[in-house]
């Protein structure tokens, strides 16, 4: 009939949907098929981390000898071997002191007395020490002057504070009982004495790591 429209073929809708889905499978098969590279190195890298490590020896009689029977102005020295075992470089060391026992030992004035505590100073040589003479063959160098024991419970930096790996640090420890005028009467001691006093004493060193580092190469 003139003016009637073609009903289209349902065949012919079918086919282009198979066309499109044909490409779209030709597309993804591309994709699938493209060029990949990589690359890897053919020899582990090894990395590994460093260690810090200080340890404590004595020379001669050091820290194992006890102290005994002083009186005002004696002095004893004490010399002991620092040693920096680790891989890495130390740097900041420092040395704080923990006492107990008689007070007048560990600060001055104690009570409003006049009392003079015992002294510590602390001096390095660049070889070791002769322990017998007390004499440094090599260079000496004073790491921390006289100072009260009270006053070490804070560390105080030592002034040779790097310490490398491998190296050592060969100190006196000087312990002093500073002059003072006592009165002993009828056999009883006076208040707030030196006399008789003991006390018990532990020496602390710290060390920590270098400065971190950026590397290139």
């Amino acid at each position: 009939m003139i003016g009637e429209k073609k009903k289209k073929s349902p065949w012919r809708a079918l086919a282009g949907a198979a066309i499109v889905l044909s490409i779209a499978g030709i597309a993804g098969q591309n994709v699938l098929a493209s060029l990949n590279a990589t690359a890897f190195n053919t020899v582990a890298q090894n990395t590994n981390a460093g260690t810090l490590k200080l340890d404590l020896a004595n020379s001669g009689n050091g820290f194992g000898q006890s102290i005994t029977n002083l009186a005002p102005g004696d002095v004893v020295n004490r010399y002991v071997t620092l040693t920096n075992s680790g891989t890495l470089d130390g740097i900041g060391l420092s040395l704080k002191t923990s006492q107990s026992g008689t007070a007048t030992l560990i600060s001055d004035g104690v009570g409003g007395s006049s009392n003079q505590a015992l002294k510590l100073t602390v001096t390095s040589c660049s070889v070791a020490w002769d322990t017998s003479t007390g004499t440094c063959s090599g260079t000496q160098s004073s790491e921390i002057t006289a100072t009260t024991l009270g006053s070490l419970a804070s560390a105080i930096n030592l002034t040779s504070s790097s310490l490398n790996a491998g190296a050592n640090r060969y100190l006196q420890m000087k312990l002093q009982l500073p002059n003072q005028n006592e009165t002993t009467v009828n056999g009883t001691l006076p208040a707030n004495t030196v006399q008789g006093g003991s006390i018990d004493i532990t020496y602390t060193f710290d060390l920590a790591q270098r400065v971190a580092a950026t590397t290139n190469s």
